[in-house]
């Protein structure tokens, strides 16, 4: 970022966020916390936590500010796996009784809390267990460097329960701050404001003004180096991953000043990342201040870094403007997605965002008919009731939501479109909504009782019925057309030649995508020797040919498949190679071999999801 935000916007941000940060949380019916939030709700945290990597355990204590609004005699909160060992009240440190209610699946147990109508805080003091699905506790030789130990937490959708006793749902956002010991030769960061550099004591604080949901609670623990890239971002990793990370995210902070140019100031103060070892389950985390990130977008030519752009339009839609539930994921990821196209086109232009039009198309109707277009999970809003909310982190409500706000853009024009967005981040800022608040706000705000307007953008369809609309936006790009003459020729014209013709992951991405369905191993040969695809070190390209070669039986790719497996954990791109493999009964007996071998490596809920598919 060349120039700092307008003093004037930034005192004027501030000034909002702490009068939306006063007001009560709205009644919500989330399926996925015990806690009550109408009757005594969680307000500040101050977190005192010990990390011991011998034990693999976090000791310490959860001393929350609540309100208790209905001046009742209980406080419930959500715990999953952890071992409480006492709770008391007030500074004075009055001991209280607390009960565990019953177990359900995936949610864990109501922690029930005698309070007095008086109460104001509540300290609970308690220890992690190694069930803790949100930690993941890392030996040296599974992190970049070998030589010490890691380890980072994962607090999406439901699991910060896990680590931190908490009232675990989106709706309901507390402030934070935090001392964390952990060994001396460690740095330790989180989702708030952070040091720099490690200390000699080993003891680091932090502070979380801004009201966030639990989900958003993060920690990481390792030896960690910070390298910054101007004044407002910068880059956490590994010593030997810190020079080349910096490089590969060199334009960080034009990305920031792009999505302000669209959205409004970033109101979160610094915007840094920390790259992660290769068990991290997801791209990316866009836990607030620091966005955790797969090491697999560091390509070593930039080309992948439009995934930053995703995590950090997260700053405005997801960490500013919460879904209420897991219900409402869409107006998480569907924003985020549409925030990621448009900041990747004021950063790598038109024609990369037509591209990236159609391949986010291509994942569109394709998730479709893998799930079926009446299948309830292809609507916007879906119903999680009884389920694993994990289940609704679908590619749907990325995509699904993009297609249904550029439906929106279309109807009313770009420029009408920014300002409406723009206002309704302003409107929601700090707050959790549902998919009806949005729906009351769009139809008071600009659809404004126009009926050839509601027929144009058809929101009930949307967002409330399965499949894909009629009245989707056309997607198309010249370049793209470009490919598809070269599929229709290269078998008469031949191979040599082609990788001058398709340069970029966008392109690349596309040919592998679209390769002829009777494409043999020996072709397969020849364009791997042109483009080197099995050998390459982008990620996105290496994850898309493995595809085509586990279909078509290109065996000599298969070592390079199964060490791809090995060494990521991200949980969509490893369920993509898996389910392709399972497709076949030799296949799923590969699967399963690699997965035995891969499995120590990976994250809990990527264990989870690939174990359920190759039962």
């Amino acid at each position: 970022m060349k120039k700092l935000i307008l003093v004037t916007l930034f005192l004027t941000a501030i000034a909002c966020q702490k009068k939306d940060q006063t007001e009560k949380p709205a009644a919500v019916a989330d399926e996925h916390t015990f806690s009550k939030a109408d009757l005594a709700v969680v307000k500040h945290l101050d977190l005192d936590i010990k990390v011991d990597f011998d034990t693999q355990t976090i000791t310490g204590k959860a001393s929350w500010q609540i309100d208790n609004i209905s001046k009742g005699n209980e406080i419930i909160f959500d715990e999953n796996t952890l071992e409480i060992t006492k709770v008391t009240l007030g500074d004075e440190e009055k001991e209280t009784k607390f009960e565990l209610g019953a177990a359900v699946e995936f949610h864990g147990k109501p922690l029930h809390i005698t309070i007095e109508p008086n109460t104001t805080k509540v300290n609970i003091y308690y220890k992690t267990t190694k069930d803790a699905v949100a930690l993941q506790w890392l030996t040296p030789q599974q992190t970049a460097d070998k030589k010490k130990p890691f380890l980072f937490s994962q607090g999406e959708s439901i699991w910060s329960r896990t680590w931190i006793p908490c009232q675990d749902s989106p709706a309901i956002r507390f402030t934070y701050n935090a001392k964390v010991t952990v060994p001396k030769d460690l740095l330790a960061v989180m989702s708030a404001v952070n040091p720099q550099k490690k200390n000699d004591t080993g003891v680091y604080t932090f502070k979380q003004d801004k009201a966030i949901p639990s989900y958003l609670m993060a920690i990481a623990v390792g030896d960690i180096e910070f390298q910054a890239i101007d004044n407002r971002t910068g880059v956490y990793a590994e010593p030997s991953l810190i020079k080349k990370a910096a490089w590969e995210f060199a334009e960080l902070g034009k990305m920031v000043g792009a999505a302000e140019k669209l959205y409004g100031p970033y109101r979160w103060g610094r915007y840094d990342v920390l790259v992660l070892p290769p068990s991290f389950p997801y791209g990316g985390m866009e836990n607030p201040n620091l966005t955790f990130l797969t090491p697999g977008v560091i390509a070593g030519d930039r080309s992948l870094t439009s995934l930053l752009a995703h995590e950090l339009g997260h700053s405005w839609s997801g960490n500013l403007v919460t879904n209420a539930t897991w219900d409402d994921i869409w107006l998480n990821e569907g924003f985020t997605t549409y925030v990621e196209h448009r900041i990747g086109e004021a950063i790598f232009g038109k024609k990369e965002f037509e591209m990236q039009n159609v391949i986010t198309r291509k994942e569109l109707t394709d998730n479709v008919a893998e799930l079926g277009d009446t299948s309830p999970d292809t609507r916007l809003k879906v119903s999680l009731t009884g389920r694993n909310p994990d289940d609704g982190i679908s590619m749907i409500p990325y995509v699904k939501g993009y297609a249904f706000l550029r439906v929106i853009e279309n109807a009313v024009g770009r420029e009408k479109f920014d300002i409406f967005i723009k206002s309704y981040f302003d409107a929601h800022a700090f707050k959790s909504i549902t998919t009806e608040n949005f729906v009351k706000y769009i139809n008071k705000n600009l659809i404004k009782g126009d009926k050839t307007l509601a027929d144009k953008i058809k929101l009930e369809d949307w967002i409330y019925k399965p499949g894909i609309p009629s009245n989707i936006t056309p997607v198309n790009s010249v370049d793209f057309d470009a490919i598809d003459k070269i599929q229709k020729s290269w078998r008469e014209t031949g191979i040599k030649g082609l990788s001058q013709k398709i340069t970029t992951t966008s392109e690349k991405q596309y040919f592998i995508d679209h390769l002829p369905t009777d494409i043999t191993p020996k072709e397969m040969e020849a364009l791997d020797t042109e483009f080197n695809f099995t050998k390459g070190g982008n990620f996105i390209i290496k994850r898309q040919w493995f595809i085509p070669s586990i279909r078509y039986k290109y065996t000599a790719a298969y070592p390079a498949i199964e060490q791809f497996l090995i060494s990521t954990s991200r949980t969509g791109s490893v369920m993509m190679l898996y389910k392709e493999m399972a497709k076949t009964p030799e296949g799923k007996v590969w699967a399963n071999k690699i997965f035995d071998k891969a499995k120590s490596g990976y994250h809990a809920t990527t264990v989870q999801a690939v174990g359920d598919l190759l039962k």
